[in-house]
């Protein structure tokens, strides 16, 4: 009889790493949701034990504090390795500019490292920041990016874009399943209030009655998909055959002023909107081509942004 506990032959077996951040956390409870037993790897830099503690004492899910960069030892089978780790913020990377590229360089080998030693399938969170400051409107996947390497955000910029040419190299040598998903502006519950991006920033300052901060005239273009849609995305992806990079995000497209008008409205809160300057290399558009995920995958986000933006709303009440 198989020990209490024990993890079923049959049980797909997944390592996340960034498991304690924002959209890690999330990955977790859906692939625990899905069966799977999971090890979630983080060095709580900006992941939060806060956004896993309700998982504590089940037998399918192990907590390890571990820098990715670090050699991943794991004494049991893996299935699927999803890399997660990583600064993800503005005001993360632009305080974390070395951890963020060796994150994106050391801790993807040695994640790549692991799926490879474990022959497991290999996941990239990469970003829409590897199109940098994009001059084509939507963004697809064979757009190869204007990204400045030495501006303030190439940290991040080019940490993703390494990281991508990195699972490409193990896919093309060693013939590891590589995913690679590139993550546009997504929001929701577990995000941290003061952490730079423009959701928790503007509902942060609508639920204090501060004044809203939109940078330039606001005319800069956003797209929000809901964390449960882009979770459902990357499941898929990780699914599936092929290995080209895959958007996933939502098309749905709105000024950052446009924005601050419906947190105002969404809060009734009656804060003003106040103007300040554009930050260096801040990209003037920012939308997905979603027809690879579409047609690929059979996705595309189902949560509106009033519904989405009401739910991370109650999240930021429920902790002020």
């Amino acid at each position: 009889m198989a020990k209490k506990g024990a993890i079923k032959k049959t049980q797909p077996r997944s390592v996340v790493t960034g498991g304690a951040g924002f959209l890690g956390s999330h990955l977790v409870d859906y692939l625990l949701g899905r069966g799977h037993h999971v090890v979630a790897l983080d060095n709580l830099v900006t992941g939060s034990v806060e956004n896993i503690e309700h998982l504590a004492g089940r037998p399918d899910f192990r907590f390890i504090k571990q820098d990715v960069t670090e050699f991943l030892f794991l004494d049991e089978p893996v299935d699927y390795v999803w890399h997660f780790a990583s600064p993800a913020s503005p005001v993360d990377y632009l305080e974390l500019p070395i951890q963020t590229l060796k994150v994106g360089s050391l801790g993807t080998h040695k994640a790549l490292g692991l799926a490879k030693h474990k022959g497991a399938r290999f996941l990239l969170a990469s970003t829409s920041e590897i199109y940098g400051d994009p001059l084509v409107h939507p963004q697809r996947e064979d757009y190869w990016g204007n990204v400045s390497t030495i501006g303030p955000r190439g940290c991040y910029d080019e940490s993703k874009r390494f990281a991508e040419a990195l699972a490409m190299a193990y896919h093309r040598q060693h013939g590891i399943e590589t995913k690679i998903v590139r993550i546009f502006n997504t929001y929701g519950p577990r995000m941290r209030l003061h952490d730079g991006r423009v959701v928790p920033a503007f509902i942060g300052q609508a639920l204090a009655g501060q004044p809203l901060t939109v940078f330039g005239k606001g005319e800069q273009t956003r797209s929000f998909c809901y964390c449960s849609d882009l979770i459902e995305g990357i499941y898929r992806l990780m699914m599936s055959r092929g290995n080209e990079p895959v958007n996933i995000g939502n098309p749905v497209e709105l000024t950052v002023l446009e924005f601050a008008r419906e947190i105002i409205r969404a809060t009734g809160s009656r804060s003003k909107i106040v103007f300040r300057p554009l930050p260096q290399d801040d990209p003037r558009q920012r939308r997905p081509d979603i027809g690879r995920a579409r047609t690929l995958l059979g996705w595309e986000p189902q949560v509106p942004l009033a519904e989405g933006i009401v739910k991370t709303i109650e999240y930021f009440r429920g902790r002020s």
